[in-house]
């Protein structure tokens, strides 16, 4: 068995930098970053549209008016995590991408003085019929107890619940539309 499967059955690639993977797919000891590795039973092209068409976007994520470009700025409206310094409003700033490989944007709280400053990133890599997702969410502080607070409900929200509804979304996606 390998001891590096995710709970899919799958081995994953390796991991992205910053650290070695465990079973789960988080990365080992590191205060500053969220990391998963998730296989998604649909192609490429199928996950790509879920992570940058707007309409597919704010069914799983936040709503938004996000649009692929680079230097695009736009606003999310999340849920307010008292306790960690977010205000539940994302100042977002699309970073970089490569049209159905990798997404990079920048999230910021909205509220000023807040310390949230955090850069996700997505890779995608064709396995098989499906996609190997990586998420990477970096720049957590790792001395301030309200950022590792943030680290700690947000790991395990993108585990929870955020993965869940892309995939449900991405089941819902007509082939072909």
């Amino acid at each position: 068995m390998n001891p590096r499967a995710t709970n899919d059955g799958h081995a994953p690639q390796d991991a992205p930098a910053g650290g070695p993977s465990t079973s789960d797919g988080h990365t080992a000891g590191d205060p500053t970053a969220i990391r998963l590795d998730q296989y998604l039973p649909h192609p490429p092209a199928k996950v790509w549209r879920a992570l940058t068409e707007p309409a597919l976007l704010a069914r799983w994520m936040m709503p938004g008016d996000f649009r692929l470009e680079v230097g695009h700025r736009y606003t999310m409206q999340g849920i307010a995590m008292p306790g960690t310094g977010f205000s539940g409003t994302a100042a977002a700033e699309v970073l970089a991408f490569t049209e159905e490989k990798m997404l990079s944007v920048r999230w910021r709280d909205a509220e000023p003085g807040s310390d949230a400053d955090w850069t996700i990133t997505w890779t995608l890599e064709p396995e098989g019929r499906g996609t190997r997702l990586f998420l990477s969410h970096e720049g957590f502080d790792p001395g301030d107890p309200l950022q590792q607070r943030a680290r700690q409900i947000m790991d395990g929200g993108w585990r929870s619940s955020v993965l869940r509804a892309l995939e449900a979304v991405l089941h819902d996606i007509e082939p072909g539309s």
